[in-house]
């Protein structure tokens, strides 16, 4: 149960990380602007923070669970990653942390236009604002591509739950756009101040995972590929 726990608060970590990263910030910032066209009817702000997190929760969640799914279906391949899933979890978490750290180029990437894609689903309201979230969700860039297939994916497939542990990632990359619907309902000055510290956070909180990132990984190796204990 405790590994459980660590787990999701794990993927509720990398969720926050990704959201305030430079490629998905800019979409979460197109998400912002989509949700301050109601800002005067704070309930309607509110509400349509809750809806686009919520679509990012799900299309995250039924990414994984497919992706998931999928390789566990085939025993043989299921079995590998029994044996072999801590010695391939180090050298995976090594490469993240240096692709966070920008020492790895990647340019892995299915970002979209974020103006074409909010002018599209604008007309639709708040069916049109979980749409957003699934859409902005799927724009992967190198960083969040990284942070959820590198390192969301194998810890949800260690904690053996396809659903519980993407979701909570989803609700943490939409986190920030939740919050930042609270303020704007309460003051649009509170949010240039909060969004100017989250610019001032990001990078000290990306560099800080990336070396938690490279050690963990680190004593993976060294644990169970070279089968030394420290």
């Amino acid at each position: 149960m405790e590994g459980y726990a660590v787990g999701i608060a794990s993927a509720m970590w990398l969720g926050i990380l990704t959201s305030i990263s430079p490629c998905p910030l800019a979409t979460n910032l197109a998400a912002m602007s989509f949700i301050g066209r109601s800002i005067a009817s704070p309930r309607r702000v509110v509400l349509t923070g809750i809806v686009y997190t919520a679509g990012r929760m799900l299309a995250y969640a039924a990414l994984a669970a497919l992706l998931i799914s999928s390789v566990l279906a085939v025993h043989e391949v299921a079995f590998f990653m029994e044996m072999n899933m801590n010695k391939a979890l180090g050298p995976l978490l090594i490469l993240v942390g240096l692709v966070l750290l920008d020492v790895l180029p990647w340019r892995f990437s299915t970002s979209l236009p974020a103006d074409s894609v909010q002018g599209r689903v604008e007309k639709w309201g708040l069916p049109g604002a979980g749409l957003l979230g699934m859409i902005f969700a799927l724009s992967f860039c190198p960083v969040s591509a990284a942070l959820y297939f590198g390192s969301l994916l194998p810890l949800a497939a260690a904690n053996g739950s396809a659903i519980a542990v993407p979701s909570v990632y989803g609700v943490g990359t939409g986190l920030p756009v939740f919050v930042f619907a609270v303020l704007l309902a309460f003051g649009a000055l509170r949010v240039s101040r909060a969004f100017h510290r989250l610019i001032q956070v990001e990078q000290w909180a990306r560099r800080i995972t990336a070396v938690v990132f490279i050690l963990v990984g680190i004593k993976f190796v060294l644990n169970y590929i070279f089968e030394v204990q420290i």
